[in-house]
């Protein structure tokens, strides 16, 4: 009854299996991959007909992450996986940004494509499974898919290259990299690193291109054997293949005009004045407004290309190499936290940071476990940052992919909790936009963290580099805007330090890039980057030493895990009493760190005084401050080191005979005691008057 066809290779010392024909046979294709443990299943359905007046590839792809797979019931009232988390998210796009560029660019048709995690083994993580499985589904399913592409996940530990590690080594690694592409080139970079040099980073990635081959030539076997017929694509009308040179003849001249106007917002008036006039003039029962908008893109497209191509020149006059001017402010907001404006060109970010404590933390139920984040960055894209009217609602998966983006370019370089025991949250409010605004976020942030008092190891900074390339003919642009990355051919984000790459994120419009490109796309980024850090440097060179006022201050004291239950109390007794009495917020974990946190310093010491108090031993010999708490005929108890009694009996009190131990000490009084012994049931004798003699 089935018709199940599969391959099997080793992969990096563990098997990988991909197979067809057996689940899901109404889809156009069906794959499940399995590598190690981890099984993903991706299926792919194109609409029969294309859509109508569209001027984008309707695709789509959803990867879903099932509890099952791991033998878990998902947390929650509703106990059912809901909206796609942000790893989930994250992945989609992982799949999307290499697969969009290989579709033919006639193909119109709605497609979508769903990869399901069916089985993790908790070693192999399924994003380059999903990847892979994508990549072979596309290659069966007859669509016009210009593949198969493959992917492969790349570390870095003891300063060897590492293919595909597991969960458990990327922890260790310096670098984590995923690579997708086609035998020919590389076609996406994703990466994390801990200040790579560029030749290093370079390396990885070919590393990375050789190291999926094998991959591909598994997916073209299966091909030969199991691969749909192909999809025809219905031939262009004649009048329409003719309409950009119908168009340019009137209104060529007119668009290079319109370009040579260097201000973004009088730039698009005219170029929205020379559209609606074409639109008119052209748009017919047989035209579209979309094919008509669709022909005017290509001639904006040749010219801003054709241009770049025989004289460097760009659209707002600079060359090449040149970063527009940069505008560096910080401590712009006098309540919050630390806060940074960064403005280059017409491009600007607004960012703010937030420190808070352990219980402010990001609770992530994962199906590899539950973990905490301290450290959170959230981009946000008002449509008012490109001058346009839109309806604000929940955050896109453009938000979502800027904001992990500059997360990873910073997360190497954020103090260990131990040196800082803070949490943080930063907000990239994006209020001007023309070109990478996530690199901005990036510059932002690190001077937002570092007006915060944040110990950064070092400034970080990001630039996004461009590509315009025909036949053999390229050229490579720093700081793109935002036509040179909507009509160019590659969008290469390169973030860092003085000293290396810290975060690396390339997609290609195009089929692939050789790995020079990708060398002189570096070689020109480290050059920029290294010019931003010189201008945030006038603004902020280093952290703050000291906090805001309006931050908690967070203490930490190490106690033994033996005294913990004492610190804590009954029920929580202890911990309550000393956070109601003082004002100030205490955490302790498993290890026996405690953390104080506290608006003011009065707050904190009188908590930390506390907890001493109890976690302390009482030395005999020493001398300390204590408050008379009850009067007995025999003597008096005084309460020190926190929540520590003692009796001071009524011949400790003074040098001579004392009839009324309330002639020399009442209730409430604050007295100096010395510990005169500790008996073997732990009651201490206390005693006033040879405080007194000394």
């Amino acid at each position: 009854m089935f018709d199940v066809k599969k391959i099997e290779l080793e992969w990096a010392g563990k098997n990988l299996k991909i197979e067809t024909g057996k689940i899901a046979r109404q889809a156009d294709a069906s794959v499940i991959v399995t590598y190690g443990g981890t099984t993903v299943m991706t299926n792919v359905v194109a609409a029969k007909q294309a859509k109508p007046d569209i001027d984008f590839f309707p695709l789509t792809v959803n990867y879903q992450e099932k509890f099952y797979s791991v033998g878990k019931i998902p947390g929650g009232f509703f106990k059912r996986e809901a909206r796609p988390t942000e790893k989930e998210t994250l992945i989609c796009r992982l799949i999307d940004r290499p697969i969009r560029p290989l579709f033919h660019k006639d193909f119109k048709n709605e497609t979508q494509i769903t990869c399901t995690v069916l089985s993790h083994d908790l070693s192999n993580d399924s994003d380059i499974v999903a990847l892979i499985a994508s990549s072979a589904a596309l290659t069966l399913s007859g669509l016009p898919f210009i593949g198969p592409l493959g992917a492969a996940k790349i570390g870095l530990i003891d300063n060897e290259f590492v293919l595909n590690p597991t969960i458990e080594q990327i922890k260790s690694s310096s670098l984590d990299l995923v690579v997708a592409g086609t035998s020919k080139g590389v076609l996406m970079v994703e990466s994390e690193a801990h200040q790579l040099s560029e030749e290093k980073m370079l390396e990885a990635v070919v590393f990375g291109q050789e190291s999926y081959k094998p991959v591909i030539d598994a997916i073209i076997s299966l091909a030969k054997q199991a691969a749909k017929d192909p999809w025809l694509l219905p031939e262009k009308d004649e009048e329409i293949s003719k309409l950009p040179e119908n168009i340019g003849k009137d209104y060529k001249e007119e668009f290079k005009k319109a370009y040579n106007i260097q201000e973004k917002q009088n730039r698009s008036e005219k170029l929205n004045v020379l559209r609606s006039e074409i639109e008119e003039k052209f748009v017919s029962e047989n035209l579209s407004s979309v094919v008509v908008a669709d022909a005017v893109k290509s001639i904006e497209k040749d010219i801003v290309r054709g241009e770049l191509l025989n004289t460097g020149n760009r659209i707002d006059g600079r060359d090449t190499k040149t970063v527009r001017p940069i505008i560096c402010e910080t401590s712009i907001l006098e309540r919050t936290h630390g806060s940074a404006l960064f403005t280059r060109g017409e491009t600007q970010a607004l960012v703010v940071t937030t420190l808070g404590t352990g219980s402010d933390e990001q609770r992530i139920d994962a199906i590899e476990g539950e973990y905490k984040e301290n450290f959170m960055l959230h981009y946000n894209f008002p449509q008012y940052s490109v001058g346009e009217v839109g309806r604000a609602g929940s955050t896109s998966r453009r938000e979502i992919g800027h904001g992990k983006l500059a997360w990873r370019a910073i997360h190497p370089m954020l103090p260990s909790p131990e040196q800082f025991p803070y949490t943080y949250r930063v907000v990239s409010e994006i209020t001007e936009s023309n070109g990478s605004s996530s690199m901005a976020t990036v510059c932002g942030t690190s001077m937002s963290l570092m007006d915060a008092g944040v110990p950064l190891e070092k400034p970080i900074a990001g630039i996004a580099m461009g590509l315009i390339k025909d036949g053999d003919k390229y050229v490579v642009l720093s700081d793109i805007l935002g036509d040179e990355d909507h009509l160019g051919d590659m969008d290469f984000k390169v973030a860092g330090t003085k000293d290396g790459i810290t975060s690396l994120q390339m997609d290609i419009k195009i089929t692939s890039i050789t790995s020079q490109i990708m060398k002189e796309a570096l070689s020109q980024a480290k050059e920029g980057r290294l010019h931003i850090l010189e201008e945030m440097a006038k603004a902020i060179s280093k952290p703050k030493e000291s906090i805001s006022n309006y931050a908690p201050t967070i203490t930490t004291i190490q106690v033994h895990k033996d005294k913990i239950r004492e610190v804590i109390g009954k029920g929580g007794a202890v911990i309550r009493e000393i956070t109601e009495k003082t004002g100030a917020k205490i955490e302790i974990d498993d290890n026996g760190l405690v953390s104080i946190a506290a608006v003011n310093s009065e707050s904190g010491q009188a908590a930390i005084d506390w907890i001493n108090g109890i976690v302390e031993e009482p030395e005999i010999g020493k001398t300390y401050e204590g408050k008379v708490v009850k009067l007995m005929d025999f003597g008096a108890f005084v309460n020190f080191m926190g929540s520590r009694d003692g009796l001071v009996h009524i011949s400790q009190l003074k040098n001579e005979r004392v009839e009324k131990v309330s002639d020399v000490v009442n209730e409430g009084d604050v007295v100096k005691v010395k510990v005169l012994d500790i008996d073997s049931r732990g009651k201490v004798k206390l005693s006033i008057k040879e405080v007194e003699s000394e």
